[in-house]
């Protein structure tokens, strides 16, 4: 733990704004995609690279490199990836061509998993372990305003000035939380643990449902998510004019289930890992009748803003808990998992949309609760069984020691 409760909420801060720094990033560029074709004089298409390459590099280096850099003490790391994150954004500004700004965007691509793995280890270091989640609700904060701000805030940048100007708001943002990491954030080591140690959690089908619950769910809120506007216009009819304005209403509900997960997960685990589904696969149901109502399809997104905001913190927390020991591993874990869920969620919403309609994408979300919700239920079955045993060879040591 962290020194005095203005230490922890500094620390908490400093986080916070590095992982939007990061958010920001990765997301930002999705607003100015046309004002980087016109840049390097590229298609549309390929200047959409500038997304994808980013988000391939951090699936594949998520569960690696976060369990490499373990044996390096972890606030070096951390200022290491930012530093390295920051000079892709400089490299990214002042890039002469099409081919250097790709460079520069896997460069951050690969630093962002070490990054926010420490981000997370770090934030529940800082509280007591009664308040690990509310810690890593603190965290979600800055993905979430990463995602809200990040595309229309550089797309109004870009508009209003220029395209470098968009670019330089990366750097200058990711540049202030690189001197406050350098100043204030502590060196929290833990002991040292072999590669081959850390490697061993994998065995545990505890942390296999806790990375396939995290999949699941999350493939489920952002499989739909993806399609959400053309549900609004095409289902709901929605005018575009007000589904922007939704959808940042969608986004912003996200803050508040960020909070409600930190403050109410860890008094009963096990439970909200089987309520959350539930409660998604019930407001799923009911924007699948409702939604051509579009004052009932409006409300019922708004709730689901809500529960979607949830969705990170409880997979995050199940994942952690899973492999205490190994904690940089199990967030690289949490972060492959919430990826690979983001990615085959849209591909299964999209193929349903194939088939037959917008409104068929929730089937695929449907269809991916269940799943989620079957992971869950394994996941309390073992763990209720881990703690009965814990608890079992506790009172077998102590009755030995009175003998």
């Amino acid at each position: 733990m962290v020194g005095s409760r203005w230490q922890q909420m500094r620390l908490l801060l400093i986080l916070t704004g590095g992982v939007f720094g990061i958010i920001n990033t990765e997301m930002g560029v999705v607003g100015i995609v046309p004002q980087i074709a016109a840049q390097f004089n590229i298609t549309v298409p390929d200047a959409g690279w500038t997304v994808s390459i980013f988000a391939l590099l951090v699936a594949i280096s998520a569960p690696i490199l976060p369990l490499v850099c373990t044996r390096f003490p972890r606030r070096r790391m951390m200022i290491t990836a930012f530093s390295l994150i920051f000079c892709s954004n400089l490299i990214a500004l002042l890039a002469p061509n099409f081919t250097i700004l790709l460079c520069a965007r896997a460069l951050g691509g690969i630093m962002h998993p070490v990054y926010v793995a420490l981000a997370f280890t770090l934030a529940v270091a800082a509280l007591p372990p009664e308040r690990s989640a509310q810690a890593i609700s603190w965290v979600f904060l800055g993905v979430t305003a990463g995602m809200v701000l990040g595309v229309p805030g550089t797309s109004w940048l870009a508009v209003q000035f220029s395209y470098e100007v968009a670019m330089l708001s990366f750097a200058v943002v990711n540049g202030l939380v690189l001197i406050g990491t350098y100043l204030w954030v502590p060196a929290v080591d833990a002991p040292a643990t072999q590669l081959k140690d850390q490697l061993q959690v994998l065995k545990r089908p505890v942390l296999r449902y806790a990375f396939f619950y995290m999949l699941f769910v999350n493939g489920a809120v952002f499989g739909f998510f993806s399609f959400m506007s053309d549900f609004l216009n095409q289902v709901s009819h929605v005018s575009f004019d007000y589904v922007a304005l939704i959808l940042l209403g969608y986004s912003l509900t996200n803050i508040i289930g960020n909070l409600v997960a930190g403050k109410i997960y860890l008094s009963h685990p096990q439970r909200y890992a089987l309520l959350l589904p539930l409660s998604l696969i019930a407001f799923y149901a009911l924007l699948f009748y409702l939604g051509g109502t579009s004052v009932m399809a409006c409300g019922l997104i708004l709730l689901l803003g809500i529960l979607a905001g949830m969705v990170g913190v409880v997979g995050q927390q199940m994942i952690s808990k899973a492999a205490p020991e190994a904690p940089e591993f199990a967030n690289g874990l949490f972060l492959t998992a919430g990826n690979a869920g983001t990615m085959s969620g849209t591909a299964l919403c999209g193929l349903f949309i194939t088939l037959d309609n917008t409104q068929a994408a929730l089937w695929g979300s449907f269809i991916y609760l269940a799943l989620g919700l079957l992971c869950a239920a394994r996941f309390a079955y073992l763990r209720h069984h881990q703690t009965r045993f814990d608890v079992k060879d506790v009172n077998d040591v102590s009755l030995s020691g009175a003998l």
